[in-house]
């Protein structure tokens, strides 16, 4: 045998990539991650909500609950379920699944079922969740196929699992709150970004504080550690410091959207159930995380070679033991146990800190016969005291979690009914309006954290309305009262907000008109105000008159498609129509958290080619690509809309990059005119504006604009929208472009209702 084959296999080098040879090209892949082909033909994509929701209401999902709940009391031998009860491992599932969601940008959560892949799917913290999927889940999935996505499985097993737990008898165990349409992604995020650290649970990602009570946590992250879904359970950076660890979980959950109340609600009733693992030191025993293990052990991870590996030798924290006496079962355990005894720092068999009650606890408490209650997972008879963690006693210490946590252990009620609302708030929080959710379970109840859109209690304007209401705001137009260029960006301001890592935003309730969205720099109020005092003027006017009502966040949309048309007339193309669907409705401030919303407002959008203050930890045509992502562009799509918006004269407060000499005109000048080979441009003010200038003309672009014909892959579009036979095309892929974005949050036209099969009986 050579030296060569002796070396097999052999791994070629791998080829340096264009972002290898050149770091700062702007990278494109953003906006083409997990394409439709990377699926097979029969499974939805997420553009495809309906093709999903029409699959889901045919599943029996009464008769997945019951398969779900045998399979959690049906113990695998591969992973012997601890207590008899796979529900612990189940919640945790769910919650890992769920809990990685953050509001800065919408990201994380589990509509997509990314803790199936990577890096997700290898986070230490996720350690052995591949057993939850592999032996207790797939068979399931496999069952009802495509009926259910893997998002909405892994949601629905954590709710039964606590169905099965918080009942005596599964006959009497009520279905808790649950929403379908959460659609599988087939390929990795390439948009979320988890963190710089190159090593798992490794911490540079916090600066200086603002504030004593704040963190340093860097935005947009929501975890204290690499590989973490939240806070270190030893304290931050394993140092079991308590008041600090209660600094780090607020500034957590907060980034999450809870309020303290329900961030206690939720670790205390997540506490109540299961244990931790912790049988030998994970260093010396475990082996490489799934996206690291050898090909022999197909897709599983975290091997442990400690005795079994599995059962009572399990290794997954390093911390070990159980909260409470009945792991398997809803009490108020974990509360009486956190009060009733003081803790002492104490280690694992993994060699992790956590803590346990002292001994003096112990004595006054009847010594440990008394106390040591907790029973072995899978070894009868014998029992073990129960453990906190640093993270537990910040609950007690912190001067307030501590009162709300005594005032759920005094009113056991209460803390069930909390725990329950906030357990529906973190599984659904990145799902958007309640109108997306499907099924049988979605509460009647309105949430302030849902955005609430209220139902339309009028008759809905017509096509003859909506010919009157066009003409009405074309007198606007042609009065002079109102230009192109306003109804655009009041419209396109609405619109854009809309984020689709977590359904939120758009110009449906028209929030523009209310705080925070009013205030927004980049949505230029005065201009704004303008707008919508003579829309308000406008929808008065036409709802004393008629039968039929209009809401402003109709009139918004439809203003801006009033003004695209028009300039199409103005350019040579006036048979353009710009698709209109009526039904939007207008929310109350009531109805506006305003603290959420401000996490949509844009610090730099380059559709209007704003960049507000202080904006320095991203480029802006980086920031672009981010907030196409968010709107569901592709890059001609993109490309489009910038260029139709420039000459439309969409920009907030400036006129840089209007390569146009007739503003309000829908024409593809920006392209011919960016993209003209007598125009040599050159950096003002930094790099950040650049001067134009040609033999007959000169223009100002922002490092936005000049993207669109530096970068290769934006220049192929660009030029073949600035050819000579492009103009029509242009006007219509604009229009389409811009129709997309108006509709992207219209979910009450794609929402099938969900048979109950109880109604047959």
């Amino acid at each position: 045998m050579s030296n060569t084959s002796a070396k097999c296999p052999y791994h070629p080098p791998t080829p340096k990539t264009i972002r290898d040879w050149w770091p700062t090209t702007l990278d494109l892949r953003i906006l083409h991650q997990d394409p439709p082909p990377a699926r097979p033909s029969h499974v939805p994509h997420p553009s495809q909500y309906a093709a999903y929701a029409a699959k889901f209401s045919g599943c029996d999902l009464y008769a997945l609950r019951d398969d779900i709940r045998r399979a959690l009391i049906t113990s695998h031998p591969a992973w012997p379920a601890d207590y008899g009860h796979y529900g612990p491992l189940m919640i945790r599932l769910a919650w890992h699944s769920a809990g990685t969601y953050r509001v800065f940008d919408g990201r994380g959560g589990g509509n997509s079922g990314n803790i199936r892949l990577a890096p997700l799917n290898s986070w230490p913290d996720n350690a052995n969740l591949d057993k939850a999927r592999r032996y207790v889940l797939w068979p399931i999935k496999q069952k009802y196929g495509q009926s259910i996505s893997w998002a909405d499985l892994i949601i629905l097993a954590g709710n039964v699992a606590l169905e099965s737990m918080m009942y005596e008898r599964w006959e009497e165990a009520e279905p808790l709150w649950f929403g379908g349409g959460r659609i599988d992604a087939f390929a990795p995020e390439e948009d979320v970004f988890w963190g710089n650290e190159g090593e798992w649970l490794k911490d540079d990602r916090h600066g200086e504080r603002e504030r004593e009570e704040e963190t340093g946590l860097k935005k947009p992250l929501g975890a204290t550690q690499m590989g973490l879904i939240y806070v270190n359970p030893e304290g931050p950076g394993g140092n079991p410091d308590i008041l600090s660890s209660a600094k780090d979980i607020r500034e957590t959950f907060s980034r999450m959207g809870m309020t303290d109340l329900e961030t206690v609600a939720l670790i205390a009733g997540g506490h109540t159930f299961g244990k931790t693992h912790g049988a030998a030191n994970p260093s010396e025993h475990v082996g490489a995380e799934p996206e690291g293990a050898p090909i022999e052990e197909m897709g599983l991870g975290w091997k442990n070679k400690y005795k079994s590996g599995k059962g009572p030798d399990t290794i997954t924290s390093g911390l070990e033991g159980a909260w409470t006496a009945k792991p398997a079962q809803w009490d108020n355990g974990y509360f009486d146990n956190l009060f009733k005894y003081e803790w002492t720092q104490s280690k694992s068999p993994g060699g992790a800190t956590q803590w346990i009650p002292s001994d003096d606890s112990i004595s006054a408490s009847g010594g440990m016969d008394a106390v040591a209650i907790v029973p072995d997972a899978h070894v009868a008879g014998v029992k073990h005291l129960p453990i906190m963690f640093t993270t537990d006693l910040a609950l007690r210490y912190d001067p307030i979690y501590g009162p709300i946590s005594k005032r759920f252990h005094m009113n056991p009620d209460e803390f069930k009914n909390a725990f329950k609302r906030a357990w529906y708030k973190l599984c659904h929080r990145d799902m958007g309006p309640k109108s997306r959710h499907l099924g049988p379970w979605v509460p009647k109840e309105d949430f302030l954290w849902m955005d609430p859109i209220p139902l339309a209690r009028y008759r809905i304007i017509d096509q003859n309305d909506i010919w009157e209401l066009k003409n009405e705001v074309l007198n606007l137009v042609h009065s002079s009262m109102l230009s192109i260029s306003d109804l655009v960006k009041v419209a396109w301001g609405a619109a854009s907000t809309y984020r689709c890592t977590d359904h939120r935003g758009g110009a449906n309730g028209g929030r523009i008109r209310l705080a925070p969205q009013r205030d927004w720099e980049v949505n230029d109020p005065p201009t704004l105000h303008k707008v919508l005092n003579k829309l308000e003027n406008l929808q008065r006017s036409f709802n004393s008159n008629n039968n039929t009502q209009v809401s402003i966040a109709d009139l918004i949309v439809l203003g801006g498609n009033v003004a695209i048309e028009e300039a199409a007339r103005q350019s040579g193309f006036g048979d353009i129509e710009v698709s209109f669907v009526p039904g939007r409705t207008d929310a109350s401030q009531s109805e506006t958290d305003i603290d959420s919303f401000n996490a949509l407002r844009p610090t730099s959008d380059g559709f209007r080619n704003y960049e507000g203050p202080g904006v320095e930890s991203m480029l802006p045509e980086v920031a672009l690509l981010d907030r196409a992502h968010f709107l569901t562009l592709t890059a001609p799509e993109l490309v489009v809309l910038v260029g139709g918006l420039r000459v439309l004269n969409a920009n907030t407060n400036s006129s840089n990059g209007v390569l146009t000499n007739r503003p309000g005109v829908l024409t593809n000048d920006f392209f011919m005119h960016l993209l003209d080979l007598n125009t040599s441009w050159v950096p003002m003010e930094g790099g950040k504006l650049y001067k134009g200038t040609s033999p007959t003309q000169s223009w100002i672009a922002s490092r936005i604009d000049l993207i669109f014909a530096s970068n290769s892959q934006l220049r192929a579009i660009s030029e073949a929208y600035a050819c000579s036979d492009a103009h029509e095309h242009f006007i219509k892929d604009f229009v389409n472009a811009w129709t997309k974005v108006c509709m992207l949050d219209r979910f009450d036209l794609s929402h099938p209702v969900h048979a109950d099969p109880r109604s047959k009986l």
